[in-house]
């Protein structure tokens, strides 16, 4: 059996990747309201000139820092951009990506909404009532064992695939409602 190595998360997943948009530019938005609490894909038409907020782009994982969104579970994997695509929303996303030969895209997904890191994310959130947020130095100098990469993928794919066809159950629900 394999073992899995003991990293901090800061050190398994890039929080908060510095990516550019211009001022005043034109871009694709999504915004708290568009995340369906617990579902894994979210989907805008919505461009809004670029006024500030997290920035991210395919295959990244956001994750709500303030209270209540993040116990609601609004958390999305992003995957609905062009190529080369960045993407803007709310300043109260935390953004996750992947480290290159490291950690797996799908995974973090996954790992993000595992009780393991909301837990966490809650129990550290301070601020006043109804406006507390994750502290995310809490969050990044957590340390979880983390399995190989290649583990990570064929981990992330079957919970996928499980996700895909609870998703079919869903829309094979809603038709014959």
């Amino acid at each position: 059996m394999e073992e899995w190595r003991k990293y901090k998360l800061k050190d398994f997943i890039e929080f908060n990747p510095k990516e550019k948009v211009p001022q005043g530019e034109l871009c694709r938005k999504i915004s708290m309201d568009q995340i369906t609490p617990f579902t894994r894909f979210v989907e805008s038409n919505i461009y809004e000139v670029y006024k500030g907020g997290a920035k991210f782009r395919n295959y990244d994982t956001i994750m709500a820092r303030i209270t209540p969104c993040l116990e609601n579970g609004k958390t999305a994997y992003i995957s609905s951009l062009h190529p080369e695509e960045v993407a803007v929303g709310s300043t109260e996303y935390i953004v996750l990506r992947k480290r290159e030969n490291i950690s797996d895209s799908k995974f973090i997904f996954y790992l993000a909404i595992s009780p393991i890191v909301r837990d966490i994310a809650i129990k550290s959130m301070v601020g006043s009532s109804g406006r507390q947020r994750v502290q995310q130095d809490v969050l990044e100098n957590y340390e979880i064992p983390i399995p190989s990469l290649p583990t990570q993928k064929n981990i992330a794919h079957i919970l996928s695939v499980l996700d895909d066809k609870i998703e079919l159950n869903k829309r094979i629900n809603d038709n014959l409602n």
